[in-house]
C-alpha cells in the first residue's frame, strides 16, 4: 500500500476508465480536476479501446497522478506475459497487444491500494473493488454483514473508502465509514456521461457530459478491435441500465446463499 501523510485540499478521483480517451479527456478539462491536488485513479484504466493513448494522457500529468491497478488492469499484463490464455471481457486481449512493452511493465508495477489525507475527511483508503481483492463485489445495497466482511482488515483510522469496480456511483455509511464508488469514466453503467469524483472537504459526486455521437465516431475512425462500432455504442451511450448491473452483480456479493 502506498501511504502519503501530506494533506491535500482537493482530489478527483477518476475510476474505470477502460481506454475511452474521449472520456478522460473530457473530465480532464474540467476546471475542478485541473485545479486538484491530486488525481487518484482507482483502476481499470487500460482495458477498452485506447489503452495506450489513455496511458501517456495521464502519465503526462506527472507526479500529481496517484495510479492504482484493477482487476482488468492485471488481466491485461497476466495476458501479455503469458500468465492466462484468455481475458473475460471480449475486447481484453485487443487492449493488452495495443499496450507498448514498456507499458505493460508499467501497469504491473501498480499498487493494489493506497490511503492519502483528505482535508475533511482524515486518511482515506482508495481500491479497485474492495480493499483486500480488486475483483470482489459489493454494491450501494450490499448487506451490512457483507461490508463488514471486505472492511474487516482497514485501518480503524481510516473513516472513509473510496473504491471502484461496479461503474455505478454511490456514497453510502457502513458501519461508520463513508464508502464511495465515483462510478465510471468510460463505462457507465444506468447513464451516459464520464462519472468521477471531487473529495475535499466534503465528497461530491460529479457527472461530465461530453459529445457521445462524436466519441464514438472518434473509436470507428481510430481503433482497429473489429467489434468496436458495437461496443461503443453500447457503453458510451450507457445502455446497460443500472438495475440490470445491480441484477447481474447481485449475486456475486454473497446475497443469493
Amino acid at each position: 500500500m502506498t501511504v502519503t501523510a501530506t494533506e491535500s485540499a482537493r482530489v478527483a478521483v477518476l475510476s474505470d476508465i477502460h481506454g475511452v480517451l474521449p472520456a478522460l479527456e473530457a473530465v480532464l478539462a474540467e476546471p475542478d480536476v485541473v485545479a486538484a491536488d491530486r488525481i487518484v485513479l482507482t483502476g481499470d484504466i487500460t482495458a477498452g479501446p485506447q489503452p495506450g493513448q489513455v496511458v501517456e494522457a495521464l502519465r503526462g500529468l506527472g507526479d500529481r497522478v496517484l495510479w492504482l491497478s484493477g482487476n482488468a488492469d492485471r488481466e491485461l499484463v497476466e495476458y501479455r506475459r503469458g500468465v492466462r490464455d484468455g481475458i473475460p471481457d471480449p475486447i481484453g486481449p485487443f487492449a493488452a497487444n495495443a499496450l507498448s512493452a514498456e507499458q505493460v511493465d508499467f501497469l504491473a508495477a501498480l499498487p493494489r491500494t493506497a490511503t492519502l489525507t483528505v482535508r475533511g475527511l482524515g486518511r482515506v483508503l482508495f481500491c479497485h473493488a474492495t480493499p483486500r481483492d480488486d475483483e470482489e463485489i459489493v454494491l450501494v445495497d450490499s448487506a451490512p454483514r457483507r461490508w463488514a466482511e471486505v472492511l474487516a482488515g482497514v485501518d480503524p483510522a481510516v473513516r472513509t473508502v473510496v473504491c471502484g469496480h461496479t461503474h455505478m456511483p454511490y456514497i453510502r455509511l457502513v458501519h461508520g465509514r463513508l464508502v464511495v464508488n465515483p462510478g465510471s469514466v468510460g463505462m457507465p453503467y444506468g447513464r451516459p456521461g464520464a462519472h468521477w469524483c471531487l473529495l475535499g472537504p466534503g465528497t461530491d459526486l460529479r457527472v461530465t457530459s461530453y459529445d457521445v455521437p462524436a466519441a464514438i465516431a472518434r473509436l470507428r475512425a481510430e481503433c482497429a478491435y473489429p467489434d468496436i462500432a458495437e461496443w461503443a455504442d453500447c457503453y458510451l451511450t450507457a445502455r446497460v441500465t443500472d438495475t440490470e448491473a445491480l441484477t447481474a452483480f447481485g449475486p456475486g456479493d454473497g446475497r443469493s446463499s
